[in-house]
């Protein structure tokens, strides 16, 4: 047992950082169009207190990062912040999440830096119906950062697509197809319900059952499997044949909050125990006092609920305590 292990003997080794909250796409899951307010510079943790922080948490036994965002590749340096990170002892594994955009530019300097590995957001193959979903941006410029990502050694390159009822279903054959033929892992992922004041998501939630009945309807042969580095919280398939293989991240329609082993920080500085709950803890107070730094990890231990609660807000049920306010943008998904 380590020291950041929860009420209900959840081992925690992961650490997931976001960078920022500004974005340069506006998906529809994500973030409202027009209107956002991101927090003023000043008010993000800087690079040398994000390594301050988890250098404490790695002496608790966080040995897993993952740099996020909004969008981690808008913020200037990233590179450099990846170095300090590398450099702390105990820290094994460094990955990134990314709409992909900017990472053609950029994945050489960060796998160089000491990214392991990183998941790159497409919840489309066409284009028109990526401007449709992002709201901007080029489709042409994710499939080059997933091309560059290949060229310069990260591995597994995992894809990750938000089923959206209505907007991509039709598209789930030929993901699934994309995840046969190529080396890539395609992580077909419930929308969730964070920060939504409205339950317009309700008309776009679809169960994850659905990608095993296409797979069934198209004749494809799956096992599941276990042999995905860093799979995380999702079930894992091979497709007879495949290249790749694809996985099904459900928090909505069967949680896994029981193998959960992850805490967030956000970009403003707050430990986030859970993402679907507002509690959370601020470490700025804690900032060049360790002591304090490693009281706030064991806190946010003691806080950390059992579970969440997405299905009761799928069916309208009563929720046993505050959901957060903040959009997954905000958080750091």
């Amino acid at each position: 047992m380590t020291a950041l292990t929860d009420r209900f003997g959840r081992v925690h080794d992961y650490l997931r950082i976001s960078v920022t909250d500004r974005c340069n796409l506006r998906c529809l899951y994500c973030m409202p169009e027009e209107g956002v307010q991101f927090e003023p510079a000043e008010n993000l943790l800087s690079y040398d207190q994000i390594t301050e922080v988890v250098r404490a948490g790695a002496s608790l036994g966080i040995s897993k990062l993952r740099i996020t965002g909004g969008e981690p590749l808008v913020r200037p340096g990233l590179a450099g912040l990846v170095r300090q990170l590398a450099a702390i002892p105990g820290i094994k594994d460094i990955s990134m999440t990314t709409n992909g955009v900017l990472l053609a530019d950029q994945a050489k300097a960060l796998r160089e830096a000491g990214v392991n590995r990183v998941n790159i957001s497409l919840d489309t193959l066409d284009p028109a119906r990526f401007q449709f979903i992002a709201r901007r941006g080029d489709l042409k410029r994710v499939l080059k950062g997933i091309e560059v990502a290949a060229q310069v050694g990260f591995a597994p390159i995992k894809l990750n697509c938000v089923l959206l009822k209505g907007v991509n279903e039709d598209e789930i054959a030929a993901f699934l197809r994309m995840a046969r033929d190529q080396p890539l892992h395609v992580r077909f992922i419930e929308y969730m319900p964070i920060g939504h004041a409205d339950d317009n998501w309700r008309n776009h939630y679809l169960p994850l059952t659905r990608v095993l009945e296409i797979a069934e309807e198209n004749g494809l042969n799956i096992e599941q499997i276990h042999d995905v580095q860093g799979n995380g919280p999702s079930d894992d398939y091979r497709i007879e044949g495949g290249k790749g293989s694809f996985g099904l991240i459900h928090p909505v329609s069967d949680q896994f909050c029981a193998r959960c082993n992850r805490l967030r920080l956000t970009a403003d500085g707050h430990i986030h125990p859970c993402l679907y709950w507002v509690d959370e803890l601020n470490v700025k107070p804690a900032l060049g006092d360790e002591k304090k730094m490693l009281e706030l990890f064991s806190k946010a231990m003691a806080i950390k609920p059992l579970n969440h609660e997405m299905a009761a807000k799928l069916s309208n049920e009563a929720q046993s305590h505050e959901p957060t306010g903040r959009r997954m943008s905000q958080i750091g998904g």
